[in-house]
């Protein structure tokens, strides 16, 4: 097997697909130097669509999974796929759905899936006549690896966020989505998709913005926990039901099958459930949180969902407990990250927590050292939110390198 991909996401999956019974063997490409330790790690970019089939092809590769969307908006399904090789990821075509905000929009639209009110504009007056009332948000409409999303306060903020997107081009779109502010609680709700049927996973939350207290600016992620204690596997499938399907069956219709992972970012608010966003690909750092309590062969899933049909008569196997991810950040995310920074305290005794690399490197000394802006994440079960909150605590704790960065209220919401 190959998992494309070197962040957290990536070693969680590794970690994962290491419990199957089928013992697979495991490579990824680029990995990092925590993969490294369970994988064999090919030295090719992910979102090198050529490289990566070559690779699969070369080592004669019966299964490849996908983990960052930029390889799947880039097509490296569909160029595997026409290599002869099996993959989980759905097409360039389906891949739209995250990397146009606008064609999500359009497309949820048509399939009758509840959203916030919002209109695509192309310059900035455009983009300020658009906006109703503040806060508002503006996002991007292309890939911006989760930081392009800006939730302004006034109409200052607002023509500042719009220049930097259609006039500076910061994250090389010409078009965004200026939409209404939800309010109410966020809720992480992936499910596997098989071109027919959407499955769902295990409910989870993930925290944003880089200070506690959801202040600061957005980030891919700083922790997250699962289950979320207000969504158990009924309401679940509620509404994947409600969401997830429709959006499938649209896809479906239009001749865009789409299988793999289609991960809902939702907002429970007093008006109902709305959608922030569609992604097509396990959340980071959802799925650190997630698979570590999944007891079924996530091997078994995959090829299910790889296979038209293959997930009808599935039935997922969860740990009751409490799983809580925090990430450790490096200096200066997320404007920028610090890298070449010594990590210490890997080899401590952790107190059984798992350790998913996102950003590191070994030096030419050997040693481990910060290599991006999320660095490790550090995931705990506990029999429930508070048991596993203050484990995964007391083994960030344990770990240092320069200008660690951590939130401190992961999970607070579900204790309290």
């Amino acid at each position: 097997m190959l998992v494309v991909g070197g962040g957290g996401r990536e070693h969680a999956l590794i970690y994962a697909l290491a419990r199957s019974d089928r013992d697979p063997e495991l490579l990824c490409a680029p990995g990092n130097a925590g993969i490294a330790e369970r994988a064999r790690v090919l030295d090719v970019a992910a979102d090198d669509v050529a490289g990566i089939v070559a690779v699969a092809v070369a080592e004669a590769v019966d299964f490849v999974v996908v983990g960052p969307e930029a390889a799947l908006v880039a097509g490296v399904a569909d160029a595997l796929a026409a290599a002869g090789v099996r993959c989980f990821g759905p097409t360039a075509a389906a891949a739209r759905l995250e990397g146009s905000k606008a064609f999500c929009k359009e497309l949820m639209a048509a399939a009758g899936v509840p959203t916030a009110a919002y209109e695509v504009v192309q310059d900035v007056e455009a983009g300020m006549r658009a906006i109703t009332g503040y806060p508002t948000v503006i996002k991007a409409d292309g890939l911006a690896a989760g930081k392009g999303v800006v939730i302004a306060a006034d109409e200052a903020q607002a023509r500042e966020a719009l220049g930097e997107l259609l006039v500076e081009h910061r994250f090389g779109t010409d078009r965004v989505v200026v939409e209404e502010y939800l309010e109410g609680e966020e809720l992480s709700l992936l499910a596997l998709c098989d071109t027919r049927t959407a499955l769902p996973l295990a409910s989870a939350q993930d925290y944003k913005r880089i200070y506690d207290g959801d202040r600061g600016p957005n980030t891919g992620g700083m922790g997250s926990y699962s289950p979320v204690p207000s969504v158990d596997e009924a309401r679940a499938r509620e509404l994947v039901a409600a969401i997830h399907q429709p959006v499938l069956d649209e896809l479906a219709r239009r001749a865009i099958p789409f299988s793999g992972v289609l991960y809902a970012g939702l907002m429970m608010s007093r008006s109902g459930t709305r959608v922030l966003e569609f992604n097509v690909r396990f959340g980071d750092p959802e799925t650190q949180a997630i698979l570590p309590r999944l007891r079924s062969d996530l091997l078994d899933l995959l090829e299910a969902a790889a296979t038209p049909g293959g997930l009808e008569r599935v039935q997922l196997e969860w740990t009751p407990e409490t799983a809580v991810t925090v990430v450790l950040a490096s200096a200066g995310y997320p404007a920028s990250s610090s890298s070449g920074d010594v990590i210490t305290g890997l080899d401590a005794d952790l107190g059984g927590a798992q350790v998913t690399h996102a950003g590191t490197a070994r030096d030419a000394s050997g040693a481990i050292v910060t290599a991006g802006g999320r660095v490790l994440n550090v995931t705990s079960l506990g029999a429930g939110a508070a048991d596993a909150r203050s484990a995964a605590y007391a083994a960030a704790e344990m770990i240092e390198f320069r200008g660690k960065q951590i939130r401190r209220d992961i999970a607070l919401r579900a204790v309290r």
